[in-house]
């Protein structure tokens, strides 16, 4: 029996269609006198619920909200604590604003930094993303609000992001791109999961019913229910079928009657739908359960994410010791972002930040003498001599520059990658003009990813904040004076250069179908078992003290070592475990992630530190048996700094499992010995184990339903490549003025089905495919059945009166 089974039977066939979409932008569909509707809010990093009219871009205004550091920047932190502090607190603004669901956290792997959501991704690496978003939703979950990870699975890209397949082979898939959700589920326990917008392996993640039934409910143990991302639904009836419950935005009365049709039809169990209905009943109606908290302040909520910020720092460069600053250095302040700080994303997830500190305004704060400020460069990168030569002119009053440079908002947000790692022009010209002054220039670096420093030879220090939320200012303040020593670790690889990164030339793939050709060497899993070198390796940070293990022991629970603090002042060191065999037949990482600890220590002090084996140690997966298996026999093991400075090693030998059969092949071995840069379609055929599914080649011809916008410029309509050049324009135009508009984004993106489930009953499908049939080139016929089907379905949608509202 359902758990619902009483409530069920009162429904009619309609009302349960109905709950399978939501009730307009935000809610989900109230069925009166019987389920009641819950609330949905953007928020991976604070809330945006709009105030007025609602529209996911964030293009409308949304309520005060206290903006937490990006999910990017709460990674470096390597505490799940911080996570759950920042989800606790998400979890009270949500009440008082009314809120029962956060759409976040996000935590896709960041296949390349030059994605354009991956500031709001904690990790290249599965394992370390897994553990970090599982501590955000047990924090967010603990008043009763409901917790949304995302995007599930393989979203790696903005361009083309609704129209995109995502062609990885089986291993990647599962011990990448997968593992990091399967840590969340198993160990977060969210009520909710959203669906990702693009195609696995020729499937939409949100009709793949091996992803969203078998994996993540029977493998996993979800026991929530499935959203989609906004506008993700392809096909409605083939989501419900394979496990998702609740299609957003509102569809609208055509998608409930295209489900209560397909029921009727035999296309569709009712026994099927009764469970989507079950498993989203279940959930909604235990939403909003527990009483509010009376102890909700600003105050505390902007210490939280103080406090998160200053752990989250990374410390790159420190030379001569220039930092700490001592008390009463003569400080010149440079960089447009010091006055008008770079904090946080665009997209969805803009907050409007309740209380917003620049490091201008908590100068003051701190024991340095400010004797200038300049602005240097303006912010969308133009150089401007006057504004250099008022930043220079400081040299005459200072003991040390502090820039603040980084990306700008042009550079990062929902829907656009990044075209290159690097800063802008004007702000490198920047730098080098600083330094060349003589004095000490100590670079605070604002950006949500990876960036190139070709720079990072002619300045004295970089302390990165990423994106610090509204108090990321004053938490830079409190490492550059001293008051906290950095802890923080990079979640991420620092290439030596864009080049450097595997397959950099083809992302994004502007064709639908992405070759993920690099398999299983994500991030520093390539630039370890490659041996190329990087800037700052994964797991990076530096400290204003030192530390030394010693005393390492491994048995079957896991590994201990003595950690000391061989410096002068007090500070946390984060013990890095490392796990790799060299001696196997499969195609393997030099090394990855298994766990970590950190530890704070007192000047002089030394602790006896564990780091216990789980199950993810040793396993990996075999596609030939279609399941995870752990490899018998010896294995390397490494605990570190970071994933390039190992200090104590020692083996381990595993009696259990199995001794794999492999088939060796040339391919087979580019990838073991990671040799990706010989690595052809052909090699990664084998690898994938089946044809590739090839990409159409560019120029005029048919457009299809799923085919994005911006295939528009290829369509053989001259309407319909007038109106994809108009769109590209006025995107462009708005990246030139450092304010990307995510509705000309977004639009670009999407293809011509999302127009009916973006608009309600306002399209119709029969509409759509109406436009589509005038971009191909059927003007007079198009727009003829367009007339008639827009008369036809304002008539449907009006006489519709059982619709409950």
């Amino acid at each position: 029996m359902l758990k619902n089974q009483k409530l069920l039977e009162q429904l009619t066939l309609k009302e349960k269609a109905l709950l399978m979409a939501g009730q307009g932008e935000w809610q989900t569909r109230a069925i009166k006198g019987k389920v009641k509707s819950i609330f949905l809010s953007d928020g991976p990093f604070g809330l945006r619920k709009q105030s007025g009219a609602g529209d996911h871009l964030g293009l409308n205004g949304s309520e005060p909200a206290t903006c937490f550091p990006s999910s990017a920047t709460l990674a470096n932190s390597w505490d799940q604590e911080v996570g759950r502090e920042v989800g606790r607190a998400l979890g009270k603004e949500a009440q008082r604003l009314k809120v029962d669901q956060v759409l976040g956290p996000a935590l896709n792997v960041k296949r390349n930094p030059r994605g354009g959501r991956s500031f709001e991704y904690y990790s290249e690496d599965p394992y370390l993303a897994g553990k970090m978003a599982a501590g955000m939703i047990q924090g967010l979950q603990e008043n009763g609000t409901i917790a949304t990870p995302k995007h599930l699975a393989v979203n790696s890209q903005e361009t083309r992001r609704m129209a995109s397949n995502s062609v990885v082979d089986e291993r990647a898939l599962r011990e990448i791109y997968l593992t990091n959700f399967e840590i969340a589920v198993k160990e977060g326990q969210p009520k909710s999961i959203m669906s990702s917008y693009n195609e696995i392996n020729g499937t939409y993640a949100n009709e793949a019913k091996w992803l969203l039934t078998d994996t993540l409910r029977k493998d996993w143990g979800f026991a929530g229910y499935v959203v989609t991302d906004w506008g993700g639904d392809n096909d409605h009836v083939a989501g419900i079928k394979a496990g998702s419950n609740l299609a957003m935005p509102g569809l609208g009365v055509n998608a409930a009657e295209e489900v209560v049709k397909a029921v009727e039809s035999g296309e569709l169990s009712e026994a099927v739908l009764d469970q989507r209905v079950d498993e989203l009943l279940t959930v909604i109606l235990h939403a909003g359960q527990k009483p509010a908290d009376d102890g909700f302040s600003w105050e505390k909520q902007h210490a939280v994410a103080r406090d998160a910020a200053k752990k989250s720092l990374v410390l790159l460069k420190n030379q001569d010791q220039v930092l700490p600053l001592a008390a009463g250095t003569k400080v010149a302040l440079v960089g447009d972002f010091a006055k008008t700080p770079r904090y946080q994303g665009a997209g969805s997830s803009l907050i409007n930040s309740h209380d917003l500190e620049s490091l201008l305004d908590t100068a003051k704060d701190y024991p340095i003498d400010l004797v200038g400020y300049a602005r240097g460069c303006l912010r969308q990168g133009e150089i401007k001599s006057d504004l250099l030569e008022e930043a220079k002119a400081l040299a005459d009053k200072c003991d040390v520059y502090v820039a603040n440079v980084g990306l700008d908002e042009s550079a990062e947000s929902e829907g656009l990658d990044r075209t290159n790692l690097a800063i802008p022009p004007c702000q490198a010209k920047l730098l080098e003009e600083l330094a060349a002054t003589g004095k000490p220039v100590v670079v605070v670096l604002s950006g949500g990813a990876a960036i190139e420093l070709p720079w990072e030879n002619k300045v004295s220090a970089i302390l990165h904040e990423y994106l610090g939320g509204e108090a990321g200012p004053s938490a830079v303040w409190e490492v550059l004076t001293g008051k906290y020593n950095p802890s923080g670790r990079l979640a991420e690889s620092y290439p030596l250069t864009e080049a450097d990164i595997p397959f950099d030339n083809e992302f994004p793939e502007i064709k639908r179908n992405a070759y993920y050709k690099e398999s299983i060497f994500v991030g520093y899993r390539y630039y370890e078992t490659a041996g190329v070198k990087v800037k700052y390796p994964f797991g990076y940070g530096l400290s204003y003290t030192t530390f030394a293990y010693s005393n390492l022991t491994i048995d079957d629970q896991g590994v201990s070592l003595d950690v000391s603090n061989t410096g002068k002042v007090a500070g946390r060191e984060t013990v890095q475990l490392y796990i790799g065999k060299k001696d196997s037949p499969l195609i393997r990482a030099k090394r990855e992630l298994k766990g970590w600890t950190q530890v704070d220590l007192d000047a002089g002090e030394t602790k006896r530190v564990a780091i216990p084996f789980d199950e993810y140690a040793f396993r990996y997966f075999d596609p030939n048996l279609g399941s995870w298996q752990e490899e018998k026999g010896r294995y390397q093991i490494m605990l570190g700094q970071n994933v390039d400075e190992i200090l104590l090693t020692g083996e381990y030998d595993l009696k259990r499992g199995i001794v794999p059969e492999v088939k060796e092949t040339s391919s087979y071995q580019k990838y073991r010995e990671g040799k990706l840069l010989m690595v052809t379609d052909r090699d990664f055929e084998e690898i994938y184990g089946a044809k590739l599914p090839e990409n159409r080649p560019a120029g005029k011809r048919e457009l299809e339903w799923n085919d994005p916008l911006l295939e528009m410029a290829n369509a053989k309509s001259w309407l319909g490549r007038a109106a994809a050049k108009w769109l590209a324009r006025k995107i462009q135009e708005s990246l030139d003025k450092s304010k990307p508009d995510l509705n000309f984004l977004f639009n670009y993106n999407m293809p011509f089905r999302a127009m009916t489930k973006m608009l309600g009953d306002t399209i119709s499908r029969s509409m759509a495919e109406d436009i589509l049939l005038i971009v191909n080139g059927h003007f007079w016929r198009g727009s003829g059945r367009l007339i008639r089907d827009y008369f036809q379905n304002n008539r449907k949608v009006k006489n519709d009166k059982d619709v409950q509202q």
